[in-house]
């Protein structure tokens, strides 16, 4: 039952990462807003403005100090700009970093928020992603809570954008700007390897084989391809919508250099996929190149997706990072 919860949250979590956002989606940039004049010698703070990812303005006094994350990425985010110890809640699947675990558990986030819960913490701003609903905001909003949804980056660039965002709304921009400035050079690096090799080879990602003859992938405008491709790679199910199913012999046709077990997290071994009907005979079984692969450092918008390109890259490349 546990299993088929979290391959829930996972599929909605990705299925969102590719949908088109009607609101505006161009980075927010705060505004600072003078405060009046006061008859004390310690002015105060001045007040700080944005627009969200749904397009509605949000006003906060000055940085969050008491934070509420209602999903797993922003989770990671906050901790990496260095506003972990600014968070005072946090839903049931943010288990990135350790230190998260710390943090109060406020449930699920796919199902009825523990709205209860939620306001007890009187957080200053409850920070949302598209694995929210517009629906879960405007209940929360009604409560009187101070929501901001951070809408899923595209690319990699995008990704530093929404960790300037947070660090604006979190006063943590001087730790961002190292955080930012560390990733950028990460990514270069494996820029200046990848582009220097001379074949790209196929890949298979595995993420969800309940169903071993039609199990789900990752296609086209999907962080996974995203990334499979900047690391040197090439995904047969980059011309398919959202995240497919591919059948056995959409596979075989492909015959994919490389499988790669997103759902290795569920127990899926090389062993596994070697023993099913019709997948001996993949280049990939074969070979030994039915690798598992941890898949939160791909499908969880947040810093960690530097650390999965890496990955992927040492994985598909080893010569060129020994």
């Amino acid at each position: 039952m546990l299993r088929k919860i979290l391959l829930g949250t996972l599929l909605i979590t990705l299925l969102t990462a590719c949908v088109p956002q009607a609101a505006a989606t161009t980075a927010p940039a705060a505004t600072e807003v003078p405060a009046s004049e006061a008859p004390t010698a310690s002015p105060a703070p001045a007040a700080l403005t944005f627009t969200d990812g749904l397009g509605r303005e949000i006003t906060l006094d000055g940085p969050a100090q008491r934070i509420v994350s209602i999903a797993p990425s922003n989770t990671e985010i906050l901790f990496a700009v260095g506003a972990g110890e600014q968070v005072v809640g946090r839903e049931q699947f943010s288990d990135y970093p350790e230190a998260a675990k710390n943090v109060t558990d406020i449930g699920p986030a796919f199902e009825t928020l523990n709205t209860e819960l939620i306001v007890s913490l009187e957080p200053d701003l409850v920070l949302a992603a598209e694995i929210n609903t517009p629906e879960q905001v405007r209940e929360l909003e009604d409560l009187g809570l101070t929501v901001y949804y951070l809408n899923n980056p595209h690319t990699l660039e995008e990704l530093y954008i929404n960790l300037e965002i947070v660090s604006q709304l979190t006063g943590r921009q001087p730790e961002t700007a190292l955080l930012v400035e560390s990733l950028k050079a990460r990514v270069a690096a494996v820029d200046e390897k990848t582009t220097a090799v001379s074949s790209r080879p196929t890949i298979f990602y595995e993420l969800d084989s309940t169903d071993p003859s039609k199990p789900y992938t990752a296609g086209k405008d999907s962080f996974i391809t995203l990334l499979i491709e900047r690391a040197g790679g090439a995904n047969i199910a980059a011309d398919l919508e959202g995240y497919p199913q591919m059948s056995l012999e959409q596979i075989v046709v492909a015959d994919p250099e490389f499988v790669i077990l997103g759902d290795s997290m569920w127990g899926v071994t090389p062993e596994a996929v070697a023993s099913r009907p019709g997948w001996e005979n993949l280049s990939a079984v074969k070979n030994g190149k039915v690798m598992p692969f941890d898949d939160n450092l791909v499908s969880r918008p947040g810093p960690r997706l530097v650390d999965g390109l890496e990955q992927l890259a040492k994985l598909l490349h080893p010569e060129v990072f020994k």
